[in-house]
């Protein structure tokens, strides 16, 4: 299989569910290295493609998708009650950022869409493997969530705020 045509495979794989596709997966699937996929996947980006890339692997960012972002701020043991919220009232975070006075917006991508992705993101938190943006900019992030409706972000918008989680 040509390159070329392995791209359009790879995207419509990616395609086919919100699902993670690993690196690895997807390069025993074309029977490739995996530095092959990490090459293919910065091609279909460069050609528009929004490729998130977690932790879980490698998800195409809908273009169609309801997208909202919203600012939080807290402190590190309320990390997991902001997520839980989001996730519990039918939101997927797509992302994390911060917006950093001498770096600009530093971003992360998180695809958190229930309580046992939260999980697996705090543990890694936790275990000291990773360190929350927000300890760049006094606690204060964003997050870009996919959700269904405007009432439903609504929603969600009110249930942080009655949190104290919301910044207004």
């Amino acid at each position: 299989m040509d390159s070329e045509k392995r791209r359009e495979e790879l995207l419509k794989l990616l395609k086919k569910d919100d699902n993670p596709k690993s690196g690895t997966m997807l390069a025993s699937y074309f029977n490739v290295t995996r530095q092959v996929i990490v090459n293919d996947v910065a091609i279909l980006r460069a050609k528009s493609h929004e490729i998130l890339s977690t932790n879980r692997g490698y998800i195409l960012r809908d273009e169609d998708s309801n997208e909202r972002v919203l600012k939080v701020r807290h402190d590190d043991e309320q990390i997991i009650e902001e997520l839980y919220t989001i996730v519990d009232n039918g939101g997927k975070v797509l992302d994390v950022f911060v917006s950093h006075e001498i770096y600009g917006k530093i971003s992360a991508d998180l695809v958190l869409s229930n309580r046992r992705d939260v999980d697996l993101f705090y543990e890694q938190l936790k275990a000291g493997r990773i360190s929350p943006l927000k300890h760049l900019t006094d606690d204060y992030h964003y997050h870009t969530i996919l959700v269904n409706s405007e009432d439903q972000f609504s929603h969600i918008k009110n249930e942080l705020k009655k949190k104290g989680l919301l910044v207004p």
